[in-house]
């Protein structure tokens, strides 16, 4: 059964934050149910809201078909860092998931839209 808690936020949150500073970007971890890590991403000069709405959740299991670049390279470090510890050992064939926790990387947010800066 997924589980996160704010001690292991914690934990991870060091290194999250140490790739948002490399990367210039600005954003907050957060934890939704006692099950997701989320990240929303505030603003940065990286292109990560791509559509007109100014948000987007990411999509961390087809990354190479969405981005590329920098872009790119942000997303794959921001996605082994949040997962860090965790495991997966899910098998859709049989209906069986079983992960440690699940991880969201949001764009903006609905009222309030990614700023994408220079």
């Amino acid at each position: 059964m997924a589980y996160m808690n704010q001690s292991e936020k914690a934990r991870l949150a060091p290194k999250v934050k140490a790739i948002l500073k490399k990367y210039n970007m600005k954003g907050s971890l957060a934890v939704r149910n006692y099950s997701t890590l989320v990240l929303n991403l505030k603003s940065g000069p990286l292109d990560l809201a791509n559509n007109d709405r100014g948000y987007s959740q990411v999509n961390l299991y087809w990354l190479a078909d969405s981005y590329q670049g920098k872009e790119l390279a942000f997303l794959e470090e921001i996605k082994t860092a949040m997962n860090d510890g965790n495991h997966d050992t899910s098998n859709a064939q049989i209906d069986y998931f079983c992960v440690g926790w699940y991880v969201n990387v949001n764009a903006g947010h609905w009222n309030k839209p990614y700023q994408k800066v220079a």
